[in-house]
């Protein structure tokens, strides 16, 4: 996009991929915990670097346009481009709003310049770096809004291993204040800069999203989703990486879809828990006779239980529950490969193997142990609003693969039709998802006053 440039001083490129403005992040409170009590903390919210105006350092030239790149060579876009900060964008152009503990994540946006997809935003502690979280023997809870998100939306809250600062002592970019730094267990290679460098060499523009394509490179870290959700379906999923903290792969290490996809740094499908794929199909839905109703709002705690009761235990469980009009609704008892299950451990993602054959590497990249070692360095929070122009979110909606019957093939009610990112961009424009009241602290102390049925 083509706009008025923003007032900003440029040094060296304006320190490689980013500016050195100082950007109005969206404010968003939250609270840390003790038996005690609850305590509010101040807290802000940046976009992803991606979502950002990618041009000349002190021009308004652009350097990316639509899903293609625009300077020469990776050199040239590296030395001479810049991702712009925001202000009044984070609204009127990204859909993004914040108000107290409250933040609400807009799908499709028509700003004055172009129309917005989605958004994936990140909790910082200040202005210049990601908010860290060590999970072990704590408890992570929040209340979310799904109502509005049909088949084919995804509105997710996880945790990634990224670099606190984003990147900017490695690589002298602009760092967290400019939403750099993103990696996943997908070892994404939309990124537009990875590792201070522009991810041009190989750019292959996408078919089917004219903001999108993947260049050479992916960005890989260990992935903990708490929440993937719309109002059909909803799962948490551990990833396990070999890597410790962001790293850049090419190549297999990457583990690209296709006969390479097992065999990267990352275990991309991940143990999941998912009560529809584990048969029950009423625990979770649009509506009353479910169990958890996802018309209203929800508050999800996750807890990260260690061997023995310690911050410096071993990591051996990862447990979920909700709450709604002040009732705690708890996982069922699933019968996975004879056992019975209600969480995930490392127990539970083998037999889920030995039942479904899904593929997942989940134990053979580390399993929880890994999970573990990311808990310890710290992970950034991410809060993200998006469709899929792979498979369609199948995978968390529907029946994926779509021809199978296999255990755990069904994951939702929606058509094996639906998803389709043009069909949801133009029928769910308004669509958007709520999340409020984070809180954090020891296991136990984040949900007082809350009753068990």
């Amino acid at each position: 996009m083509v706009k008025a440039l923003m007032t900003m001083v440029t040094v060296a490129a304006a320190q490689k991929a980013g500016t050195l403005t100082k950007e109005n992040h969206p404010a968003l409170s939250w609270s840390t915990c003790t038996e005690s009590g609850c305590e509010s903390k101040q807290g802000m919210v940046t976009i992803d670097s991606n979502w950002r105006w990618t041009h000349k350092a002190g021009e308004t030239t652009n350097c990316y346009t639509g899903n293609k790149w625009d300077c020469a060579d990776v050199e040239t876009c590296t030395s001479e481009c810049v991702v712009e900060g925001a202000d009044q964008e984070y609204t009127n152009t990204y859909g993004v709003q914040s108000s107290g503990n409250k933040l609400e994540l807009g799908f499709v946006t028509q700003g004055p310049y172009s129309k917005n997809i989605g958004s994936r935003t990140y909790l910082m502690k200040d202005d210049y770096a990601y908010q860290l979280f060590q999970l072990k023997n704590k408890e992570f809870t929040y209340t979310v809004d799904d109502s509005k998100l049909g088949c084919g939306l995804n509105g997710a809250l996880y945790f990634v291993q990224m670099d606190a600062d984003g990147g900017k002592s490695k690589y002298s970019n602009a760092g967290a204040s400019h939403g750099l730094g993103y990696c996943d267990a997908q070892c994404p290679h939309d990124l537009k800069f990875i590792n201070g460098e522009a991810n041009a060499e190989d750019w292959k523009p996408s078919e089917t999203d004219v903001n999108a394509g993947t260049g050479k490179y992916g960005s890989c870290c260990t992935e903990i989703d708490i929440w993937e959700a719309n109002s059909i379906s909803t799962a948490y999923t551990m990833h396990s990486c070999s890597t410790d903290g962001q790293t850049r792969c090419e190549g297999t290490d990457c583990g690209d879809n296709g006969p390479d996809r097992f065999k990267g740094l990352c275990d991309k499908n991940g143990c999941d828990l998912q009560s529809y794929r584990l048969g029950n199909k009423n625990f979770f839905g649009p509506g009353s006779e479910f169990e958890v109703d996802s018309t209203k709002p929800i508050t999800v705690t996750t807890q990260f239980i260690t061997n023995d009761g310690t911050d410096t235990g071993k990591l051996v469980e990862v447990k979920q529950f909700y709450t709604q009009d002040g009732k705690k609704i708890e996982h069922p008892s699933y019968t996975v490969n004879g056992n019975q299950h209600d969480s995930i451990t490392d127990d539970f993602c083998k037999d889920w193997v030995a039942e479904t054959k899904d593929g997942t590497n989940f134990l053979e990249k580390g399993g929880l142990g890994q999970i573990e070692k990311a808990i310890d360095a710290g992970v950034v929070l991410v809060m993200s609003l998006w469709d899929d122009h792979y498979a369609n979110m199948l995978w968390l909606d529907s029946t994926y693969p779509v021809d199978s019957t296999d255990p755990g093939a069904a994951r939702g009610t929606c058509s094996t039709d639906s998803g389709v990112p043009a069909d949801v961009e133009k029928e769910q424009a308004d669509s958007s998802v709520i999340f409020s009241d984070i809180r954090f602290g020891p296991i136990g102390s984040t949900t007082e006053g809350t009753v068990s049925v």
